[in-house]
Formats: C-alpha cells, sequence, structure tokens
C-alpha cells in the first residue's frame, strides 16, 4: 500500500530581501530591437510604409515590431534588416550594444542609490 505523506501546514518561508530593493525589470528584446529599427528608419528619412514595402510587410506590423508589440520571427527581422540595408549581424549587435549600455547604465544608477542610501 501506499504510503501517506502529510502537507505542511505552514507557509513556505519568504527569501531575504536584497539590499538594494526590488529589481528593475530588464529590457526586452524585441523592445530594443523595435528602438534599432526606428532609429535606422528615421536616419534614413523613410516613411514606415516605405520600408515595409521593400520588406514585404504591412506598415501596420512594422509599427508593432518597432514599438516591442511583435516577436517577429528570424526571417521577419532579416527582411526589415535587409529593406533598411543593414545586415542581420549587424543589426543584431547594435542591439546587444544597447542591451548593454542599458545594463550599464542600470548598475550605475544602483551603485548610486546604494551610496545615497548608506550616507
Amino acid at each position: 500500500m501506499a504510503k501517506i505523506i502529510p502537507l505542511p501546514t505552514k507557509p513556505a518561508p519568504r527569501a531575504p530581501r536584497s539590499p538594494r530593493g526590488p529589481r528593475e525589470p530588464e529590457p526586452l528584446w524585441r523592445d530594443a530591437l523595435g528602438e534599432q529599427l526606428r532609429r535606422r528608419r528615421h536616419d534614413r528619412g523613410e516613411r514606415l510604409s516605405d520600408t515595409a514595402e521593400r520588406a514585404g510587410v504591412s506598415p501596420q506590423y512594422l509599427s508593432e515590431i518597432e514599438r516591442g508589440l511583435k516577436e517577429p520571427s528570424s526571417e521577419m527581422i532579416a527582411a526589415v534588416a535587409g529593406a533598411l540595408d543593414v545586415t542581420l549581424v549587424e543589426l543584431t549587435a547594435a542591439v546587444v550594444d544597447d542591451l548593454r549600455d542599458r545594463a550599464a547604465e542600470r548598475s550605475v544608477a544602483g551603485v548610486r542609490a546604494a551610496y545615497s542610501l548608506a550616507a
């Protein structure tokens, strides 16, 4: 016969809080990608519809990508990158650089906050 194991009646203890307080959520890849695509399109002085037409996507879909509302497939990212005359490697590197810069800014802000709390 099976052995019955009693369930605990007390709630599990909470993990200790970080002394720096709650962490700010990290930026999402799709947000950084969208910002990079929009920046490049604006730098070229293009309208959304012009870039979308060359990429073979609807202007609405491209707009949603730029605003970080869609998770485009790698094929869609490559199509939009091609429409902006940038390689997938160049675009990916630019997104990674943006994410690294944001992470560095967040860590500097965290250090400043820790110093101000200690003072």
